[in-house]
């Protein structure tokens, strides 16, 4: 089928962030064939989620009620939609109208749920995250307790999916990782789950990389779908998912002593031409990129000068052709050489955070074949 392009965002944007929905759906396959045939799941998937869902995924991860209440009309009725953050006071409700699956985290979620399958007056599906040592979410050592003494709070509730987090994953030589896998089998032992065996599901992008011992029945990666390197000391297999390219505002030729932007952060040894565009630490472009990180014209590696500022950063384009630095013309900071991963170590960050902040103010552009 055709590629097509669909594009969002504010009018008059100057910068473009593109998606590749196409790539997206070729690194769920690459995960999907490392842990087959335990069922590849996806997590923080919104608006890529129909690309995901044409390439065979069916079961879909989002962080809050809101973000599923998007996702799930855009799916068909076989696809599963799993929030993460369990059910807020008074969402029961909505989360069994609207046919979107809880992950329980705690006794408390448990009672929401087991009391609105009473009203409902039907066993209602969930997820039961247990923790085995990220001591975030999830039920604790003491909650597990209590459950294997009062199995009778199950009641009502069908355990799909039996769930944890790994904590170090993305560090091989972190004997942790093997530490919470036999934690997570002792557990989902002794759960009182009745004689439906929930699926299992324990790896992240990172732990897929483990593999087959971690990959139970299900595995719900997130940063490889989406380009990210989720053990940095090994080779990356992912492809690239998200570029950056702004466009230029203007330039000018400066010389010494002038300097660049607040602080006078950077002074200028040589007659210099700076170019300015409209991205800054508003549109989730850190600050620590200031006078380290680059951006790319025409394949050409250049320094961003100076601090980035809220709205905008400058760029030394002295070395690229003139007729290439025209206002209006294109600057990558993120794509080809400038991985979401590299860019992301110039911030002292990871990819998960810079993804997450690249801002709604960019025209985004959604390439990929229709789902």
């Amino acid at each position: 089928m055709p590629s097509i392009e669909h594009v969002e965002g504010p009018i008059g944007a100057t910068t473009r962030l593109t998606i590749d929905l196409d790539a997206v759906a070729a690194n769920w396959r690459i995960l999907a064939k490392i842990a087959g045939p335990a069922a590849t799941a996806a997590a923080g998937a919104t608006r890529v989620g129909p690309a995901l869902y044409a390439a065979g995924c069916r079961n879909f991860f989002v962080a809050h009620l809101s973000e599923a209440l998007t996702l799930r009309p855009l799916l068909p009725a076989d696809a599963t939609v799993f929030v993460l953050h369990g059910i807020p006071p008074g969402t029961a409700g909505e989360f069994a109208a609207n046919g979107i699956t809880p992950v329980l985290n705690s006794l408390h979620d448990m009672t929401a749920w087991a009391a609105q399958a009473r009203e409902a007056g039907r066993a209602l599906p969930a997820a039961l995250h247990v923790d085995t040592g990220m001591c975030r979410t999830g039920l604790s050592a003491a909650e597990l307790a209590t459950l294997a003494e009062e199995p009778e709070r199950l009641d009502g509730i069908r355990l799909d999916v039996v769930m944890s987090h790994l904590a170090c994953a993305d560090d091989p030589a972190n004997p942790k990782t093997a530490e919470q896998r036999r934690r997570f089998v002792e557990i989902a032992a002794h759960l009182p789950t009745g004689a439906q065996r929930p699926r299992l599901a324990l790896a992240n992008s990172a732990g897929v990389l483990w593999g087959a011992d971690y990959h139970f029945d299900m595995v719900r990666p997130g940063i490889a779908l989406y380009g990210g390197n989720p053990i940095p000391s090994q080779a990356m297999r992912f492809h690239p998912v998200v570029r950056l390219d702004a466009g230029i505002l203007q330039t000018r030729a400066i010389d010494r002593p002038e300097t660049v932007g607040y602080g006078a952060a950077h002074q200028v040894s040589r007659p210099t031409r700076v170019a300015t565009v409209a991205v800054g630490y508003a549109d989730g472009f850190l600050r620590a990129a200031g006078n380290r990180g680059h951006a790319l014209i025409a394949g050409r590696e250049i320094p961003i000068l100076g601090r980035i500022s809220m709205d905008l950063m400058t760029i030394d384009v002295t070395d690229v052709p003139e007729h290439l630095t025209q206002p209006g013309m294109a600057i990558t900071l993120i794509g080809d050489a400038l991985t979401v991963d590299r860019v992301a170590k110039t911030m002292d960050t990871v990819s998960y955070e810079l993804l997450t902040r690249l801002g709604r103010r960019f025209a985004r552009h959604y390439v990929g074949r229709p789902a």
